[in-house]
């Protein structure tokens, strides 16, 4: 699917806040409101809009620890990637996973309570984990920016 200035405007609009109505994206967009609403059943149709989430301020639930955790694994057949993803994916803790290139070759982002519980979390699930050769742990001392919006 081509994406056109408006279906762009709409995503944004819809990234910034999904809980507007039709009408109101109608009146942004100068459209009817059949118009944006079949704009959007497109975009869902096609994969574009994959899911509808509340985003949650995690300082509010004491889950405000953030920590990057760069991992080495001891070999890189497919069989220890697959094996350590389908593990990794079970933690509640982890929030990101990404393969990547360089030193290391995941990267997680971990959010849990304090130093404490990223402790617990290390000692008793992370290493767990078959496969893993080393660990780095980088803490987060502030958010200087968390954006969910795609840009176009």
């Amino acid at each position: 699917m081509i994406l056109d200035a408006t279906d762009k405007k709409l995503l944004v609009l819809l990234q910034t806040d999904s809980k507007k109505t039709t009408k109101e994206l109608s009146l942004k967009l100068d459209l009817s409101v059949t118009a944006v609403y079949e704009r959007i059943k497109k975009l869902e149709r096609e994969g574009i809009i994959k899911n509808y989430v509340a985003l949650v301020d995690k300082s509010k639930i004491e889950k405000g620890f953030v920590v990057f955790c760069h991992l080495k694994l001891i070999q890189h057949t497919k069989e220890f990637l697959t094996k350590f993803e389908s593990e990794v994916i079970k933690l509640n803790e982890v929030l990101e996973c990404h393969h990547v290139s360089g030193d290391y070759d995941y990267i997680l982002k971990v959010l849990v309570k304090d130093m404490e519980a990223y402790r617990e979390f290390l000692v008793t699930k992370l290493t767990s984990l078959q496969h893993i050769g080393s660990t780095q742990s980088m803490f987060m001392i502030s958010e200087v920016k968390n954006s969910t919006v795609i840009s176009f």
